[in-house]
């Protein structure tokens, strides 16, 4: 079925269709990039596809690279700076063999003919085809209209498709929970049939198209999607043991709903993935820890944190995550109970736990506890509170003002003035502080080490004078920025 239509398609893309033409072979572009044209969405990643062999396509192009055993040849553009048009993949037309190990066909093939290669695509929706030249649509298994009608559905038979290469299981549910498709009754029916062959998937596949899943705009709808089609067990089974478990009076919904409404909070937010990793994850070990608090009259949860961060780390290890990723979910998920009463956090604690999760870490863990609030059933986080927060963590962040401050320290001070150690020494470095508090400029090598020899000779009563007037100043500048902060976030 050809229809034409008119989209406005980037120049790096047209020039690769139209330098395969020009040698005489045919050239479309061809799957997501087609259908998010149709959608009125820009692409994430152009494709193209071609009769040309990939022989006969890296003669064509100065800059390319062939590194798979599908005849994907990567067309590299050095005219731009946009990723999505940095890369443009140029395949021929294939057809391919049965898929005995359900991850990828035993044989490839290459083609002379275009429907060969759209009739092994995955869903309608992907199998399109567009000429850039002639403005033609080629759509043989009515992709458009379920674009239109917002329906996932596979190209022919669905347990045919979904048995070739399991990972297309999981990609339904992205799409799903990506473009608001709705699956249709055939396909969901397939799912449920054949989940279990994601067993046989890669572990690295699996882990990409579950953060495609939490990276959308509707996560929670993709957790939900992936438990009534019993596929949880092939992902993050520890998410199972989670549903229906009840909590105590502060929680509106049981472990399994709150772990996911706060990962939506994440999403609504637009936080990134080891935020959302973390806010799905802070509570997985609440189940194994619950007891039934007598004294408390409701349930308990002691230790969860430390056993969630075993398990947090368990699962994303199994995930094939990035240590470095890892490590910065499980720090969070550990010390995710911190932020609990303003009233009994002490400043010295909040230092502390910038040391326990790092400096560049605690204003994500402050939104790990935003996502937890407000997944418990709670609108949002109290205004007061949340400032209160956010003046202790700046308050504790700011540098203290010290005689570490100096490009002088004790040692060097002594050798400067050939003095001994001793109470002198102390006083002539808060001097010293004194002044450069006044003009920061004082505040080299240079300036410091004459300095110190007048000091130094001083008697000492005169020194230590002003040793104190230097201290007295040290803390009425602490006192004025903790002041400031404490105003900047309008909390006492």
């Amino acid at each position: 079925m050809l229809l034409f239509m008119n989209f406005t398609i980037p120049l790096e893309v047209s020039r690769v269709t139209e330098t395969l033409e020009t040698a005489g072979f045919e050239a479309f572009l061809v799957g997501g990039c087609v259908r998010d044209l149709i959608r009125g969405a820009k692409p994430k990643d152009w494709d193209v596809t071609t009769n040309a062999t990939p022989e006969e396509i890296l003669s064509l192009f100065p800059h390319t690279f062939y590194e798979n055993s599908f005849g994907t040849v990567g067309v590299v553009s050095d005219e731009t700076e946009d990723p999505t048009l940095k890369t443009i993949e140029v395949t021929p037309y294939r057809i391919e063999s049965e898929y005995s190990d359900s991850r990828r066909p035993d044989t490839v093939t290459f083609s002379q003919n275009l429907t060969d290669d759209l009739k092994r695509r995955d869903f309608t929706i992907n199998a399109l085809a567009y000429s850039v030249s002639q403005g033609h649509l080629v759509d043989e298994f009515k992709g458009q209209e379920d674009i239109a009608s917002g329906i996932l559905r596979t190209v022919g038979e669905p347990s045919d498709r979904l048995t070739e290469d399991a990972l297309r299981i999981m990609r339904a549910v992205r799409f799903h929970v990506e473009l608001g498709f709705t699956l249709s009754r055939e396909t969901e029916e397939a799912i449920l049939k054949h989940g279990h062959l994601l067993e046989k998937i890669s572990k690295e596949r699996i882990r990409d198209e579950f953060s495609k899943i939490l990276m959308s705009q509707q996560p929670m709808n993709g957790l939900l999607i992936l438990k009534k089609l019993s596929l949880l067990q092939y992902i993050v089974p520890e998410l199972e043991k989670t549903i229906g478990v009840e909590q105590n009076r502060a929680h509106s919904y049981d472990v399994w709903e709150h772990l996911l409404r706060s990962l939506q909070t994440a999403a609504d937010k637009n936080w990134p993935l080891d935020i959302r990793l973390t806010a799905l994850f802070h509570d997985i070990s609440k189940p194994e820890t619950r007891r039934w608090g007598k004294e408390q009259n409701t349930w308990t949860f002691y230790g969860h944190e430390v056993v969630g961060s075993r398990v947090t780390r368990k699962i994303l290890n199994d995930l094939k995550y990035p240590n470095k990723l890892i490590d910065k979910v499980v720090t969070m998920v550990r010390w995710h109970m911190f932020f609990s009463d303003t009233e009994q956090i002490s400043l010295s604690a909040v230092r502390r736990m910038i040391v326990n999760v790092g400096r560049d870490n605690i204003w994500d863990l402050m939104n790990v506890r935003i996502c937890d609030r407000i997944g418990t059933g709670r609108p949002k986080e109290d205004p007061y509170r949340l400032r209160k927060y956010h003046a202790m963590i700046d308050e504790a962040l700011r540098d203290p003002i010290t005689v570490g401050m100096l490009k002088i320290d004790g040692k060097r001070l002594i050798e400067v003035t050939r003095g001994t150690p001793g109470p002198k020494i102390g006083y002539a470095l808060h001097a010293l502080l004194e002044e450069v508090l006044e003009d920061p400029t004082k505040n080299t090598t240079e300036y410091l080490e004459n300095r110190s020899i007048e000091l130094y000779n001083m008697n000492e009563s005169e020194l230590k004078k002003l040793g104190e007037q230097g201290k007295q100043i040290k803390e009425e500048v602490d006192l004025k920025e903790i002041s400031q902060i404490r105003k900047d976030h309008r909390v006492k």
